[in-house]
């Protein structure tokens, strides 16, 4: 397994952890913390020994978004080609995200901001602790309220008037606020959370592999056609899951009145 040294990484019993480990600068991105989340999604797509990913924060929060010095700073010397560059490799981030296909958890306490709020909302599910709080702050430095896709992603989450509003004022969502429009999965006290996302982890990992994977799938492509080829969509994969081990699997252990055993084929 390759290091990671832009951030803190576990693997244990088919679960893999990312925590951002820069907690004196409130877990603010860098160009290699970016490059690294990238670089390991993308890995990740193509083992099926992981399955699930958990994305969380050391210290008083999430992530804050990009540093101010180490990114901010770097951006204004920089031509618009590399820009561009850097800004596809962050768009990369949130893609890699939501096309693997393992459930993603997004564990989120304190602050989640700019590119951290992003990245939170690209996750599969969000459990947030009661301190949680999000700010699509963009407009806030200057820039564009649509960064990295969440101008397509979040109106999906919460729809188009509230993201809307999220995206222009860049204001303060607190976790409760989260929870009513859709953004949390789950709100509890800041010590349970760790437990919290331990039992959605475990819940997922119950579940057959290919089946959550191919959900994944056909939500994304399932947001950007019609609702005749959509179902179409969904009797091919249905098809091809019918005739998969999984699903013999649970025939058998049903049958058998034993859990199944689930090996993602």
């Amino acid at each position: 397994m390759k290091r990671w040294d832009q951030f803190d990484y576990e693997e244990r019993e088919g679960v893999a952890t990312i925590t951002f480990s820069r907690p004196e600068r409130l877990n603010s991105l860098t160009f290699e913390v970016y490059a690294g989340i990238r670089d390991l999604t993308d890995s990740l797509r193509k083992r099926n020994d992981v399955r699930v990913l958990v994305i969380r924060g050391q210290g008083r929060g999430f992530c804050s978004g990009g540093d101010v010095d180490e990114i901010i700073a770097q951006l204004l010397g920089m031509g618009t080609k590399e820009v561009f560059e850097f800004a596809r490799m962050t768009g990369a981030c949130v893609r890699n995200l939501r096309e693997m296909p393992q459930p993603v958890i997004a564990a989120v306490n304190g602050i989640a901001a700019g590119a951290g709020a992003v990245l939170a909302a690209a996750a599969d599910i969000r459990v947030l602790a009661e301190s949680a709080s999000f700010r699509f702050l963009f407009t806030s430095v200057g820039l564009s309220g649509g960064d990295m896709g969440i101008c397509w992603l979040l109106p999906r989450i919460v729809g188009l008037g509230r993201a809307t509003e999220a995206l222009l004022l860049g204001g303060k969502i607190t976790s409760q606020q989260a929870l009513a429009w859709g953004l949390a999965s789950k709100v509890v006290a800041d010590d349970q959370l760790d437990s919290a996302v331990a039992e959605q982890v475990s819940r997922l990992k119950e579940l057959a592999p290919w089946g959550l994977a191919m959900t994944k799938e056909m939500l994304n492509r399932a947001a950007s056609t019609d609702y005749s080829s959509a179902i179409e969509m969904e009797a091919f994969t249905q098809s091809l899951l019918m005739t998969a081990e999984d699903f013999r699997e649970f025939y058998a252990g049903f049958t058998g009145k034993r859990k199944p055993e689930y090996r993602g084929r």
